[in-house]
């Protein structure tokens, strides 16, 4: 990938935990970190390093061609679940795996990882989640669906490492963009294709956004899988 450098909130204690945080469509890294920086002024997730990726400037077709960041190329907001660039939604999941072997390389042991985002950072978190060789702590997906449902069996690995990893999913029921009922589908589809520990929950009156009850319930989720060792 060719985006400018992950930012990065390290660890404040003993580095032993690394939750990767995905954007969406247009934003930056620089868009999530105010959510890694909260935590650290209330002294929570202390052994987490947050690393917040971003994406490379590509043509995106509902931007009339023209270039913004993007994990991969959209065609149509009509559908969402069914405007696939394939070879971009690899290339991009390729890059999320490089960042998880890296983190493993350092030390972290993928029992340890968390990946998600928000509306494309989530939807290619979940695709790179499921798909991945590497046993994650968990996985998350904020206003988000799941790509490539049609062929996803095709790129789970044999190992099927994250079939029973926790999946975290935050939908606002008046979203115009990423439909709720996509994000509803997503789930349900999920669990019909044997992830049954998928966590969906619901914000009422949210349209295309996070609110702080969808960040505390993330908040929650994330000491669950993360917990402080020391």
């Amino acid at each position: 990938m060719a985006g400018p450098a992950a930012l990065v909130v390290p660890a404040l204690k003993k580095h032993t935990a690394t939750v990767i945080w995905a954007h969406g469509l247009g934003d930056s890294g620089a868009g999530w970190m105010p959510i890694a920086e909260n935590f650290r002024r209330r002294e929570k997730f202390e052994e987490v390093k947050f690393v917040f990726p971003n994406a490379p400037n590509i043509p995106i077709t509902v931007n009339f061609g023209m270039s913004m960041p993007g994990w991969y190329d959209i065609t149509t907001f009509s559908d969402l679940a069914q405007a696939h660039d394939q070879p971009g939604i690899l290339k991009s999941r390729d890059y999320f795996n490089a960042l998880v072997k890296e983190e493993i390389g350092k030390g972290i042991p993928s029992s340890r990882i968390v990946i998600g985002g928000f509306s494309q950072g989530g939807a290619i978190s979940l695709f790179t989640g499921i798909t991945s060789p590497e046993k994650l702590a968990g996985i998350f997906g904020l206003s988000s669906y799941l790509l490539l449902h049609d062929k996803i069996a095709d790129y789970v690995s044999k190992e099927e490492s994250n079939r029973d990893t926790p999946i975290f999913m935050g939908h606002g029921d008046m979203d115009p963009m990423v439909k709720y009922e996509w994000g509803t589908d997503t789930a349900k589809r999920l669990k019909e294709m044997g992830w049954t520990n998928v966590d969906f929950r619901t914000y009422r009156g949210l349209a295309h956004s996070a609110d702080m009850k969808e960040i505390d319930d993330l908040e929650r989720w994330l000491g669950e899988r993360l917990p402080a060792t020391g």
